[in-house]
């Protein structure tokens, strides 16, 4: 679910930010470097803060700008990233008890 199907969901997200670039006119080699360095970074500094994810995405996050407009559209109670790794991770889970069975 969260942990052994993780990483792939992470790789899923660097190839949609990727090709959402190349849908806004970027170059692909470059839509892809800057989905790698976006996710690199964001993650190593999850990792090394002693700040909540909340408070990180707060402190990247200008009121009323372009981050904010986008959040908007993530945040989504029924058509967002919340709602969507909800029902990734429990089919995933699902799927394990499943092969466990």
């Amino acid at each position: 679910g969260v942990s052994g199907s993780g990483p792939a969901y992470v790789f899923h997200l660097i190839e949609a930010m990727a090709a959402a670039g190349e849908a806004e006119g970027l170059a692909p080699a470059i839509a892809m470097q800057l989905a790698r360095a976006t996710v690199a970074g964001a993650g190593e500094l999850a990792h090394q803060s002693p700040e909540t994810a909340t408070q990180l995405r707060v402190n990247v996050t200008s009121p009323g700008g372009t981050t904010a407009a986008a959040l908007a559209v993530l945040m989504d109670a029924d058509t967002g990233f919340p709602a969507l790794l909800r029902r990734a991770v429990k089919a995933a889970a699902d799927r394990g008890r499943e092969l466990g069975a």
